[in-house]
């Protein structure tokens, strides 16, 4: 078993465990009233502003857009946060987000509702295991997905999304540029399938895009025949196989709305349906199968780490002491050069 896969057999278990013990804490409509209410009022205090990911709860994402924040994917939020007049950044998705903003940001003060929302990709990339990786492979471009550490990002050359993987890949493919690729093993080979770059992949996966099963999928096909099948690109290879689109999440909404398809059958996160619903209401939007059902269940769709961000975390942001995201001024030099240069290659693929 190779590290990341020992990593993430850790990470199964953890979030098992965490899933277990969450309860049902179903807020009454005056609770939320009055936790949005102190939200707001904390936004204007110190002004500040909230930056969230597709797949943080639908409440999280309204609020963020009723006070003038972003919701989005992990490269739109980064370029927002650096570009945002706000001293205050409140980033509601997992830890490399806020480490994100920071590198990019670091005259700002960025806040999460708690640090211990991670990633299985992340976690499952330790910085010196893959630094001996790299060092074995020096002749190879280091290319990192944006779900990782400050320590990745900083050994790496380039840094992508999911929404520029493929372009990254191909660029670099037309300098006949060997790739190293981390963590997402999935993603890799989806990208060294189509765009036909010399990758050698680190072992790492998704918990929750992994559980994505095809024969689940071939199943509710036969229910709704006439849905198309939206897959990110986390996902294993057979699910890929069976879509009609590959994607980021942005990408995903976009093909919902371009598509002629009423129904879609969607392989990514479920909090992605809050945007979804909101881009297309006329459309159905059902979620992809995943491997198990009820207690057996990993995932269910639910990155269990975005589910920390909730009403009451965000209310209570500025009252804890242990929240701020810290990122080494010497390491933060280092990983911004490869995000700044995802962020300028983006602006070149722009129409």
């Amino acid at each position: 078993m190779s590290i990341a896969q020992e990593k993430l057999e850790q990470i199964r278990a953890q979030v098992q465990t965490h899933l277990d013990r969450r309860q049902n804490t179903a807020l009454t409509a005056a609770r939320k009233e009055a936790l949005e209410a102190t939200i707001r009022g904390h936004l204007k205090a110190h002004n500040a502003v909230i930056v969230a990911h597709y797949y943080t709860a639908p409440e999280i994402q309204a609020l963020a857009e009723a006070t003038g924040g972003c919701v989005s994917d992990s490269l739109e939020m980064a370029r927002f946060g650096r570009d945002h007049e706000a001293d205050t950044l409140i980033v509601a998705g997992v830890r490399f987000m806020g480490e994100t903003a920071k590198i990019l940001t670091p005259h700002k003060r960025v806040l999460m509702p708690t640090l211990e929302a991670t990633c299985s990709l992340d976690e499952g990339c330790p910085i010196e295991e893959f630094s001996q990786f790299c060092d074995a492979h020096p002749e190879r471009e280091v290319v990192v997905y944006a779900n990782t550490s400050a320590a990745v990002k900083a050994r790496a050359d380039w840094v992508v999304t999911s929404s520029i993987a493929l372009e990254v890949a191909e660029h670099l493919a037309a300098q006949d540029k060997p790739i190293i690729w981390a963590p997402d093993r999935h993603l890799g080979d989806y990208v060294q399938r189509e765009s036909g770059a010399d990758i050698l992949l680190w072992d790492g996966a998704c918990i929750v895009h992994e559980e994505f099963k095809a024969r689940g999928i071939r199943d509710l096909k036969q229910v709704h025949p006439e849905a198309a099948v939206l897959v990110h690109p986390e996902s294993p290879a057979s699910v890929i196989e069976l879509a009609d689109h590959v994607g980021s999440t942005t990408q995903i909404i976009r093909a919902a709305c371009e598509l002629p398809n009423q129904t879609f059958i969607v392989a990514t996160d479920q909090g992605i349906f809050y945007k979804l619903q909101q881009a297309a209401p006329d459309k159905q939007f059902i979620i992809a199968p995943t491997a198990g059902k009820g207690a057996t269940c990993r995932s269910c769709a639910n990155c269990p780490w975005m589910a920390m961000n909730d009403l009451e975390a965000m209310a209570a942001v500025f009252d804890q002491d242990d929240n701020e995201i810290h990122v080494p001024p010497a390491l933060a030099e280092r990983a911004m050069q490869p995000l700044e240069r995802m962020l300028a290659f983006a602006e070149t693929l722009k129409p």
